[in-house]
C-alpha cells in the first residue's frame, strides 16, 4: 500500500488545492502529536503543559511548512507589491474597528478616538480601507483585542497554550478568541464563500509579511518552540503593562534545601 505525500507544487496553482490537502494532513498528524507528547524533565513553570504543546507546535510548524509558507511565497512572487499592500490595508481598516471597541472598553479615550477615527477615515476616503490616508495623517494604530482587553482590566494571562493551526496563544487569550471571532467583521458576512475567500485571503497575506521575520528565527533559535513561546510572553506581557511590566518574581527552585 503507497503512501500519499504532498507536493507543494499544488500550490502554484492556487490555495484551494493546499487547504484541502491540510486537512487531509491534519488527521494524520493529530496522530503524531499524540505520539510526540512526552514527559519534559524541568517544565517552565509559565508552561505546564509543555509537552503537549510542542506536539502541537511541531504540527502547526509541519502544516505551515507544507501549505501555508509555500502558498505565501508563491503570493508574494505573483501579486505585485502595490495590491499586497492594499490587501494589508483592508484588513488593517477591519482590525481598527475591533480595536476601537477594545480601546474603549480598557477606557482608554484618546486610542479609541484614534481607532475609530482610523476607519470611519480609511474607509470613506481610502477606498474601503485600501488607501490608508490615516496613517499620512499621522494618526497612530493601537492594536486591541479582548485578550488584551481582559489583561488590562487584572486578568492573569494563565498558562501557555498553543493551539491547532492557529499557535500561540494563553489561556486567557484563548477564552477571548470567541469574542475576538466575533469581533471580526469578516465573519458576519452572510455569504459563505466569500468570507471564506476573505479569511484565506488575510491569512496568506499576512503570512507573506513575516516570511523573512520567519526565516531569521529558524537561522538563529537553538530551540524554536522556546524562542517562539518567550517571545510571546514577553510581547503580551508588555502589551498589558504598555511597555512597562513589573519584574516577575522568580519561581522557587524545588531541589534548593529548605531553610
Amino acid at each position: 500500500m503507497g503512501t500519499q505525500t504532498f507536493s507543494t507544487s499544488s500550490c502554484e496553482r492556487g490555495p484551494a488545492p493546499c487547504f484541502d490537502r491540510a486537512l487531509r494532513l491534519a488527521m494524520v498528524m493529530a496522530l503524531l502529536v499524540l505520539q510526540a507528547c512526552a514527559t519534559v524533565a524541568n517544565p517552565d513553570p509559565r508552561d505546564p503543559m509543555e509537552s503537549w504543546n510542542r506536539g502541537v507546535f511541531g504540527f502547526n510548524d509541519t502544516v505551515d511548512a507544507a501549505v501555508i509558507k509555500p502558498v505565501a511565497k508563491t503570493y508574494k512572487e505573483i501579486v505585485p507589491n502595490v495590491v499586497r499592500t492594499g490587501v494589508g490595508n483592508f484588513f488593517n481598516n477591519l482590525d481598527d474597528l475591533w480595536s476601537g471597541v477594545n480601546n474603549a472598553l480598557q477606557l482608554r479615550g484618546l486610542d479609541t478616538a484614534e481607532s475609530f477615527g482610523r476607519f470611519l477615515i480609511n474607509t470613506t476616503w481610502g477606498l474601503g480601507g485600501l488607501l490608508d490616508i490615516a496613517s499620512e495623517m499621522r494618526m497612530e494604530r493601537h492594536n486591541a483585542n479582548f485578550g488584551l482587553t481582559l489583561g488590562r482590566w487584572g486578568v492573569g494571562s494563565g498558562p501557555f497554550v498553543v493551539i491547532p493551526f492557529w499557535g500561540s496563544s494563553t489561556l486567557r487569550d484563548t477564552g477571548a478568541m470567541i469574542f475576538d471571532i466575533k469581533g471580526n467583521p469578516v465573519n458576519h458576512i452572510d455569504d459563505v464563500p466569500r468570507r471564506d475567500i476573505l479569511t484565506i485571503v488575510n491569512l496568506i497575506d499576512t503570512r507573506a509579511t513575516y516570511l523573512k521575520a520567519g526565516e531569521v528565527v529558524e537561522e538563529a533559535a537553538l530551540d524554536k518552540y522556546s524562542f517562539t513561546r518567550d517571545a510571546y510572553l514577553q510581547r503580551r506581557r508588555n502589551q498589558v503593562f504598555d511597555g512597562n511590566p513589573p519584574e516577575e518574581e522568580e519561581a522557587p527552585d524545588p531541589s534548593a534545601p529548605a531553610q
